[in-house]
């Protein structure tokens, strides 16, 4: 997929959840189905997955190379990505990886920031996508904590899907 296409992609992914969160009643940012996260703690584990990318593709790509090493592989296609991610999800499930554990419960107050910060990286992150090059997007690998090491291009296009996945979520538990 070619990285104008990602950013666009990551563009509406956020568009759609923060539109769909700004609608919702002031009382439901807090509420949430019995032993779920509540709306709050959705939008802030979204804030919490795309931060670190952010910061990841903010050093320099040596230092990524250096510490993570190159892709082994070819790129896999967004659809492969998406099947691959909901095998995982099966075979943990419902585990919540280390960022995301006993996470506090946003209060309204915090809903503005939250919905912001989450636009800012959002933004962030379309404009790195645009900017680094496609041999870095394809060649430099970064962690996921379920999905094991993956090229660039690839966690970048999770991560838009990774907000579609939850905004759906949203939509049809909330």
């Amino acid at each position: 997929m070619d990285k104008k296409v990602i950013a666009n992609l990551i563009d509406e992914k956020h568009t759609n959840l923060i539109t769909w969160l700004v609608e919702q009643p002031a009382e439901s940012w807090e509420l949430g189905p019995e032993n779920k996260w509540t709306t709050g703690q959705q939008a802030l584990h979204l804030l919490q997955s795309i931060k670190p990318l952010n910061n990841a593709l903010s050093l320099p790509k040596f230092i990524l190379r250096y510490k993570f090493g190159k892709a082994n592989r070819p790129v896999r296609s967004y659809n492969a990505i998406i099947e691959r991610y909901q095998e995982r999800l099966k075979d943990v499930k419902g585990k919540t990886f280390k960022g995301s554990q006993n996470m506090k419960v946003p209060t309204l107050k915090e809903k503005e920031y939250i919905l912001n910060r989450l636009q800012t990286e959002s933004k962030k992150l379309q404009f790195k996508t645009k900017k680094i090059s496609d041999k870095n997007l394809d060649t430099l690998i970064l962690p996921h904590p379920l999905m094991g090491k993956m090229p660039i291009r690839e966690i970048i296009m999770w991560t838009a899907h990774h907000v579609e996945h939850h905004t759906e979520t949203l939509i049809n538990k909330y």
